[in-house]
């Protein structure tokens, strides 16, 4: 299975300590564009995910060769999410890993199959690896900074029986 990710799905698992359930979800490893890279482990090293990345082996970096895809996509996204996305259409992945609205919808409208930092937390608690799904997004909230708007807090919950 092939699986592009941006940098909102490895900065918001990292930040809760939760990185290594990629590696769970998706064996064979994920590609990141450079300038997901860049983002994560050259210009945040001192942010979570910069050392936890840099370290995971099982993350490679793959750049895109389709510029004028990537210049297209930049009119409504930022550069690691043009990347992303221009990268999954190019080596053809089964996944991309985004968290961004507009990101999502680019991405679908492109045939792509899109999954969130919450989606990856929902498989986990489906499965066993976490205890409590609640604790994680409160903790997502908290230490990661991260927005998750009430609505999905809730709905997710709910379909998760907690």
């Amino acid at each position: 299975m092939k699986v592009i990710s941006n940098a909102s799905v490895l900065i918001g698992l990292s930040s809760i300590g939760m990185l290594l359930l990629l590696r769970e979800r998706f064996p064979e490893g994920i590609l990141v564009p450079e300038a997901v890279w860049r983002e994560v482990v050259d210009e945040g090293a001192e942010r979570p995910g910069a050392r936890e990345v840099s370290a995971a082996n099982w993350i490679k970096v793959q750049k895109v060769k389709d510029k004028r895809m990537v210049g297209l996509l930049r009119a409504e996204l930022d550069e690691g999410e043009a990347e992303a996305i221009a990268l999954a259409h190019e080596v053809g992945a089964d996944v991309v890993l985004l968290d961004e609205r507009d990101a999502r919808r680019a991405a679908m409208r492109m045939g792509r199959k899109v999954l969130g930092t919450v989606g990856i937390l929902v498989w986990g608690k489906q499965t066993g690896k976490l205890v409590s799904l609640r604790e994680q997004l409160d903790a997502m909230r908290s230490q990661g900074k991260f927005r998750i708007s009430q609505r999905l807090y809730d709905r997710v919950l709910r379909e998760a029986g907690e």
